[in-house]
């Protein structure tokens, strides 16, 4: 999902640069000293799932995990993402550092929609085929709305791109498939031995969750 530096147009770059820096500070400031653990090895396992990749044009296949990463994280994702993909670039050459603020955005929007869309209702349910339908689902929309944001990027630079959009289209579908089973399977597991790791986006709940307990 990595867009390579010097495909897209400066607006396009300046706006990603714009909005991964909100974002960024958003994060930081609802992060808790506690979760600076958890954020870290987050941040660590993208780093390591995303950079076994398939070239792909201007682009790239891999797993990317940011649906289960930001439903763990909520804003903190977008931190964790960057710091990743800053790496990425400098140690790999992967992605870039002109393209870091859009790839970053790319990939941590998705997963703070999918925060809000299904945190609260894999918290509330009971049944574990339920959990694991949610997880699926966390899974397939996040890589669908990052596939969707790269697209934006790429046309909104040079409509000559669409052929290449479509190929992601197509390319990304098994993707989308693998993404969900590994989300709904690595969120049902967590569902029931640590119930307590969903609340920590929401400042101040997991201190209210143990002592209930």
């Amino acid at each position: 999902m990595h867009i390579a530096e010097g495909i897209l147009s400066v607006p396009v770059l300046v706006t990603g640069t714009l909005l991964s820096f909100s974002g960024i500070a958003l994060g930081l400031k609802q992060l808790e000293y506690e979760r600076i653990p958890q954020v870290a090895l987050l941040s660590a396992a993208f780093f390591v799932v995303s950079l076994i990749h398939l070239p792909l044009g201007f682009s790239n296949i891999h797993l990317i995990l940011n649906g289960l990463i930001g439903l763990l994280l909520g804003w903190a994702v977008f931190p964790a993402l960057w710091i990743a993909l800053l790496l990425q670039a400098i140690f790999f050459g992967f992605g870039g550092l002109t393209v870091l603020g859009v790839n970053t955005v790319n990939m941590a929007l998705p997963a703070i929609i999918c925060f809000y869309l299904f945190n609260y209702l894999i918290r509330s349910t009971l049944k574990n085929r339920t959990v694991f339908i949610y997880g699926f689902m966390v899974g397939i929309l996040s890589v669908a709305i990052t596939i969707f944001m790269v697209a934006i990027s790429l046309l909104a630079t040079h409509e000559s791109f669409w052929s290449l959009v479509q190929l992601m289209l197509i390319t990304h579908f098994p993707l989308m498939i693998v993404e969900g089973i590994m989300s709904g399977m690595i969120i049902m597991f967590l569902r029931q031995i640590r119930p307590e790791i969903l609340l920590a986006p929401l400042t101040g709940q997991i201190e209210a969750y143990r002592a209930s307990i």
